[in-house]
């Protein structure tokens, strides 16, 4: 019997040493894993959800190619403003969300002294309509849906414009209102809905503008707008919508930034961005 109980302990603390053995070599793995070699500069960027994240695996694997030394350390937030406060505050050392009509609404709302470094991507807005092939065919007081949020309304009136609807008073204004609207001449009605809504309350409308992360969530194309505002990304009327990767203003030179500015403006990287995005979002830069 006392055989037996001897032999039990024996096995019992074999299997304890190998599981000690286990975890510790787990517990290795995970820390090379999740932190950056000896050696390596780690870099936090702020993101806004997590659709980019597959840009940036293609930036780490293009930065690895480069033996550049960086680590990318992503952190997500839910709404772009506390995105920016983490910046100002230090927690991040860059974000790459916004474009730049939302930089420069928030450091004049905010007094942040950011800079950007970098440009990514446009992603375009344009004009839907379930009953209509062409602007042409919108008639006399329909409504249109556009987005609520100031700078996409700002951005949709443009939009109109652009298209021939309406008229403004500034044509270069970065974020217009509906007061700016000085010609309407087919007494078109403007409706301000949640952006992610707009496409569900389509039908109702003579047509309607919105993101086109919306578009291809409900199964549409980007090819099935009745009006695309030009592509030109050189284009000023362009500009104020290219999607950025901001910095705090002291930090703007930083070496390892810009050798993470020059990674992402890579082929690789911009071939990620058509291939994961599907015209959602065009690269912004020249590789």
């Amino acid at each position: 019997m006392s055989t037996r109980r001897t032999r039990a302990k024996r096995e019992l603390a074999a299997v304890s040493v190998v599981i000690l053995v286990v975890a510790v070599l787990m517990g290795v793995a995970y820390v090379k894993v999740n932190q950056p070699e000896r050696g390596q500069r780690e870099i936090s960027i702020g993101l806004v959800g997590d659709a980019d994240e597959e840009i940036w695996k293609a930036v780490q694997h293009e930065l690895d190619q480069r033996r550049a030394g960086i680590k990318i350390k992503l952190r997500s937030f839910q709404y772009g403003r506390y995105a920016n406060q983490a910046l100002a505050n230090g927690e991040i050392d860059l974000n790459a969300f916004q474009h730049y009509a939302f930089l420069e609404q928030e450091s004049k709302q905010h007094g942040y002294r950011f800079a950007a470094i970098g440009d990514t991507y446009i992603s375009p807005l344009n004009l839907y309509s379930k009953k209509y092939r062409s602007v042409d065919q919108i008639g006399h007081g329909e409504r249109l849906a556009i987005p609520s949020d100031p700078i996409d309304l700002g951005r949709s009136l443009k939009v109109l414009a652009s298209a021939g609807l309406i008229g403004l008073r500034d044509p270069k204004a970065t974020t217009p209102v509906p007061e700016d609207i000085v010609d309407n001449p087919r007494g078109l009605v403007l409706d301000q809905v949640d952006p992610p809504g707009i496409v569900k309350v389509l039908p109702d409308y003579a047509a309607g503008i919105t993101n086109t992360n919306f578009i291809l969530d409900a199964g549409m194309k980007i090819q099935d707008a009745i009006y695309q505002v030009p592509g030109d990304l050189k284009s000023p009327a362009n500009h104020p919508y290219v999607n950025i990767i901001v910095a705090r203003q002291a930090d703007k030179n930083d070496p390892a930034y810009k050798a993470l500015v020059s990674a992402y403006h890579s082929r690789y990287v911009a071939d990620a961005i058509n291939r994961y995005y599907r015209g959602a979002a065009v690269p912004a830069f020249s590789y």
